[in-house]
């Protein structure tokens, strides 16, 4: 028994003196946030650790905030929004958010000013979403906002607004004359045919004004009624901006309504621009082109045309009547018929330059004179230069895949390759030339149907598609080589030089042309 009691005793003070050993503190963390964000690890209120614990910290800020501090107890970043705190007491502490604010910088071009909210650098709150309104002066247009535009509600009204989210700049930018949104802005050039216009958009058959001005059922069946007549021609300047015009309906068949197309006449100093005319089928009488009936001394560039032109005596795919002026960087692709003086390009070039310019519609010439050609119906003293033609042609007398009658003056650096069907006077490339300066120039005899041209140099396929037929004109007594460059496949251009060929692949092209 006494032996028992020892042992119990014993046992006794060790489990004692176990139990009275030392514990491991543990303490308060208590974590808060201001407006603007949150504490995500471990989260937010009074949490407890042991002595010595390190415990991660992440707070995130709302959106419109960014974090800016930890205060209270010590934590191992205080600028960091991912941090530590290290538990050797009670702690406290709190994440600090700031509500975000962006500058905004105002500015704008001539002719007009931003009176709202003015012009300069303004500071504003996240989100705050701020109007803006610009005023032009008299004879100026607002064109547009640019510059950091995405949260402005409607970059092409001079009243609307602008969400701040970021640093903005932006310009509210003005135009010295009048801008076009619609067909009836459109219209409205013929009441100042002098003035200066600017294209905003395409223009097509869903486009307020199409029904009343432009349909095959506006103006009692006519469709729209041309810009600029014989004796009060547009002289003034109208900028396409690339923006293209759909869907253009025009029937003018009563005898001797002449001068039509989007444009009737232009006059000197006259500028079209810029603009392509898609889809559009158009019908007169004399001087029909797919954008200008009659171009008097004026200038056609970057422009082009598809569809159909139907006329009499100068029809063209995008210029009827040709004369003294300048066609330049254009091309067309639609169907042209006419009785005579018809070309894919320009009907009848008197006195004009066409140059880097390309053709590839159907030409067809019904009269027993057709003068028809692939690019050029009539060239009456004209220049043609750096041109080609590709679309099939047909008439009876002076029939050519690039012009159909040459008289006087200049055809140079140009090809064509399209069939060409005819009865007298008829060539690959030209039909009948008496041409001052003629060098350089090429059709391809298998595409054509023809072997035999009154002027230029017949070649084979092969040979048309070879860059030497182009590069060694002088060895054949052609006078000077093209200005042209192998490039490694049709999608690639070489705008240093005028043309750009892949070398035993395809035709010449005009390094501006669009991609296909």
């Amino acid at each position: 028994m006494v032996r028992v009691s020892i042992f119990l005793i014993t046992v006794a003070l060790v489990v004692g003196m176990i139990g009275c050993g030392p514990t491991t503190p543990s303490y308060n963390l208590t974590i808060a946030s201001t407006e603007g964000g949150s504490v995500t690890i471990p989260g937010e209120g009074v949490f407890i650790y042991d002595e010595g614990i390190v415990v991660d910290l992440v707070a995130v800020a709302d959106e419109c905030y960014e974090f800016v501090n930890w205060t209270g107890d010590t934590v191992a970043d205080a600028d960091s929004a991912t941090t530590t705190i290290t538990m050797d007491g009670a702690r406290n502490v709190t994440a600090n958010f700031a509500l975000l604010s962006y500058n905004l910088t105002v500015d704008s071009t001539d002719g007009g000013e931003v009176i709202t909210p003015g012009e300069g650098r303004f500071t504003y709150n996240c989100s705050t979403v701020i109007g803006l309104v610009a005023e032009a002066e008299e004879d100026y247009s607002f064109i547009n906002w640019t510059g950091d535009v995405d949260t402005i509600a409607a970059v092409n009204n001079a009243t609307t607004t602008i969400t701040m989210n970021d640093d903005y700049t932006i310009t509210a930018n003005f135009f010295q004359g009048l801008v076009i949104r619609d067909w009836n802005d459109l219209d409205a050039i013929r009441d100042n045919l002098g003035g200066n216009y600017l294209l905003m958009n395409d223009l097509d058959s869903t486009t307020p004004g199409y029904e009343e001005l432009a349909s095959p059922t506006a103006n009692w069946g006519r469709g729209w009624e041309p810009i600029g007549t014989n004796d009060n021609q547009f002289t003034g300047s109208f900028d396409g901006q690339g923006h293209e015009i759909h869907d253009l309906f025009i029937r003018y068949y009563s005898y001797y309504e002449d001068f039509v197309g989007l444009f009737g006449a232009i006059g000197v100093e006259g500028i079209v621009e810029d603009v392509g005319v898609i889809n559009s089928d158009v019908t007169g009488y004399d001087f029909v082109g797919g954008l200008v009936g009659w171009n008097d001394g004026g200038t056609v560039s970057n422009s082009y045309s598809t569809g159909s032109v139907t006329g009499h005596g100068g029809v063209g795919g995008l210029v009827g009547l040709h004369k003294d002026g300048t066609v330049n960087n254009c091309y067309a692709t639609g169907t042209v018929t006419g009785e005579a003086l018809v070309g894919g390009l320009v009907g009848w070039n008197q006195d004009g330059t066409v140059s880097n310019s390309y053709a590839t519609g159907t030409v067809t010439g019904t009269y027993q004179q057709s003068y028809a050609g692939g690019l050029v119906g009539f060239n009456d003293w004209g220049t043609v230069t750096d041109s080609y033609s590709t679309g099939n042609v047909t008439g009876e007398e002076y029939v050519g895949g690039l012009v159909g009658h040459m008289n006087g003056h200049t055809v140079n650096n140009c090809y064509a390759t399209g069939t060409v069907t005819g009865d007298d006077f008829v060539g690959g490339l030209v039909g009948l030339t008496y041409a001052i300066s003629f060098s350089s120039n090429f059709w391809d005899t298998e595409t054509s149907g023809q072997a035999s041209s009154a002027g230029g140099t017949g070649k084979t396929t092969a040979e048309m598609q070879d860059i030497t037929t182009f590069t060694d004109t002088e060895t054949e007594g052609l006078n000077e080589p093209w200005d042209i460059i192998a490039v490694a496949n049709p999608g690639i251009r070489n705008t240093s030089y005028i043309w750009n060929i892949v070398d035993d692949e395809t035709y010449p092209f005009l390094s501006w042309e669009p991609v296909s």
